[in-house]
């Protein structure tokens, strides 16, 4: 285990020297020499930290178990984010440790929730790296998943691969395509958006929230940045990306012998949006713009929970069960997922109906799959949506306590919980952050890392206890 958790930290140390560098160098192009000693420490702590893991490594590389890999993993979501902390906690903003841990967290883990009060009083180079946080952190969740690709359902390997294991070759394999598609992206995304005439440097910081489902804005409103219908409609369709698996785009282009179960999720994700688009066109297109409407729902479905200062409070429920529900599988969305609740729902019918018509013969699997699903896969997503709800009644509970009035307790408990910012779009955007109790911030910080990795290690740990196949 050694071995395995030094070389995946000290991987992300170095991605972090990295960024921290290209904050330098920004920093120095732009004279803003305001925070620039911050990011000269963290390049030199996050590299000796990567040098350090590297060459502490032990040459025993014994098979490791899916159980330290989780603890790995989750290691890696309290102890990196301390690293990215430090120009919040040196900056000259006079923040306090638990509030630059909270920045940092809330970037990691691509929610979005910030202490700050005005974006306009910030640096620009420390706006950049409340971006970069979210992009590195996006990464991180996805290089968790290929680590963890084990344990997960045939349904989602087959999206991914034909291999039935990962041995470690293939394990880099898949994570070097994830870091080459998710920077391709990433990329295209910010060529885009300035093709839109959107300032390159907002284009840049909304380039990385696009791509890691995140939250952090450049300016206090996104109508500072979309001023017309044509950019709001094209950054909408932009958010997709995260709806969609980060492997869509390289299946439709290099996949030779294309097999539906590569695509399977994606089409029943697309059939699910243009439902929710049909339905919202049609009833509440009369009351309420129609292109603000449509960011709403982008941005919802893509759990990054960002928009315009549009008035949608009737819709507020709504929107908090697509942000509940959660896009693909392998994206940085959050929420159960679509497909899963799918399969629960269908096999649910399907049992209810073959008591009803015993002599009906009634098929468990996905309409473009050859696949069928196993009750040992149902049993995990019902017990995916038990803990979702004692996570939100424990939470809501908790925050509810430290004085917060509990309509705001639960939509926050939501949103913390699928890592979607808080928004207009769902009656918190004045929400303070700044002036919680302490106890009230490591709350939310210990929600939002276990709204991050809830399905990669409650659920293997209980499956570890409950299920003995």
């Amino acid at each position: 285990m050694k071995y395995f958790k030094l070389i995946y930290l000290s991987v992300f140390c170095g991605l972090i020297s990295v960024l921290s560098f290209f904050n330098i160098i920004f920093s120095y192009y732009l004279n803003l020499y305001l925070n620039l000693n911050t990011y000269v420490h963290t390049f030199f702590v996050s590299l000796f930290l990567m040098l350090v893991f590297y060459y502490a490594k032990s040459n025993n590389e014994k098979k490791i178990t899916i159980y330290e890999k989780i603890i790995t993993i989750l290691f890696g979501y309290f102890f990196l984010p301390l690293i990215i902390s430090i120009p919040f906690y040196f900056s000259v903003y006079n923040l306090t440790f638990i509030n630059a841990y909270f920045e940092a967290i809330s970037g990691f883990t691509s929610t979005g929730f910030t202490i700050f009060e005005n974006i306009k009083h910030i640096d620009q180079s420390l706006i950049l790296w409340r971006s970069l946080s979210q992009w590195i952190g996006g990464l991180y969740f996805l290089f968790s998943i290929i680590l963890l690709i084990d344990i997960f359902d045939n349904s989602f390997k087959k999206s991914l691969t034909n291999f039935i294991s990962f041995n470690k070759a293939e394990t880099l394999k898949q994570s070097f395509k994830i870091f080459l598609l998710y920077s391709i992206i990433s990329l295209s995304i910010f060529v885009i958006l300035n093709l839109l005439n959107i300032r390159a440097f907002n284009s840049l910081n909304l380039a990385m929230t696009v791509i890691s489902s995140g939250g952090f804005l450049p300016t206090n409103s996104l109508s500072n940045i979309l001023l017309n219908n044509t950019q709001i409609i094209i950054f909408s369709l932009l958010m997709l990306t995260t709806f969609f698996s980060i492997f869509l785009s390289y299946n439709l282009i290099f996949i030779k012998n294309r097999n539906l179960n590569f695509f399977n999720e994606d089409i029943h994700l697309l059939l699910y949006f243009l439902f929710l688009l049909t339905i919202f066109f049609v009833f509440f297109n009369s009351d309420y713009n129609s292109v603000n409407l449509f960011l709403s729902l982008t941005s919802s479905v893509s759990n990054i929970g960002i928009s315009l200062n549009n008035d949608s409070k009737n819709l507020t429920f709504i929107f908090l069960i697509i942000v509940i529900i959660g896009g693909s599988f392998f994206s940085t969305s959050s929420g159960i997922r679509f497909l899963k609740i799918y399969s629960l729902f269908k096999y649910s019918i399907n049992e209810i109906l073959s008591y009803s018509r015993p002599k009906n013969i009634y098929i468990n699997k996905h309409l473009f799959s050859k696949e069928y699903f196993e009750k040992n896969e149902i049993y995990k997503y019902f017990l995916s949506i038990i803990i979702f709800v004692v996570s939100l009644i424990f939470l809501s509970s908790l925050l509810t306590i430290s004085g917060i009035n509990f309509e705001s307790s639960f939509k926050l408990s939501i949103l913390t919980l699928t890592n979607t910012v808080n928004s207009n779009t769902y009656g918190l955007s004045e929400f303070n952050f700044h002036d919680l109790h302490f106890f009230t911030k490591y709350y939310l910080i210990l929600f939002m890392i276990i709204g991050r990795v809830e399905l990669l290690t409650i659920l293997i740990i209980c499956k570890k206890f409950l299920f003995k196949n």
